[in-house]
């Protein structure tokens, strides 16, 4: 039994991912089982949400799980188990209106951790991936102009 350790991250950061994961293999050794469910979402047409809030989402939803995921996957390989979790959305299936960042960096993930799935049954690692309805989560009323402030964390 290890004693509990709080390590921040910020999914968003890719930068910042490799040391948190290099920080968390050297503090116990392994990981058994990743759960990668942090996510951020904007609503809003897609004329109206700029490149840069996409870029952000992408980031965040695809980039971030997929980053920190390939960082862990190595020793779990070594190992020959694991289990790695993606907790994603019904949107990763289906878009829906104004929601286009969102949806597409949702629709990313999916397909990322379907062929994940396929490659790492050879070595014994599972890969699941959970598609809830529509949640309730954090939101922030947006200042006007204030792009990321309409950000859900």
């Amino acid at each position: 039994t290890y004693a509990p350790k709080l390590i921040l991250l910020d999914i968003s950061d890719i930068n910042g991912i490799q040391d948190v994961a290099k920080e968390i293999l050297n503090c116990y050794g392994c990981v058994d089982i990743l759960i990668n469910n942090a996510s951020m979402k904007v609503k809003g047409a897609v004329q109206s949400i700029s490149l840069e809030l996409d870029k952000k989402i992408m980031d965040a939803n695809y980039f971030g799980p997929i980053t920190l995921t390939k960082a862990i996957l190595p020793n779990m390989i070594s190992r020959r188990t694991g289990q790695i979790v993606l907790i994603n959305s019904i949107q990763g299936k289906i878009g829906i209106p104004f929601r286009a960042a969102y949806a597409a960096s949702k629709h990313a993930a999916v397909g990322f951790f379907d062929c994940l799935r396929a490659e790492m049954e050879e070595f014994d690692i599972s890969v699941s991936t959970v598609n809830p309805t529509f949640i309730c989560s954090y939101h922030r009323q947006p200042a006007p102009g204030n792009w990321e402030a309409s950000i859900w964390k």
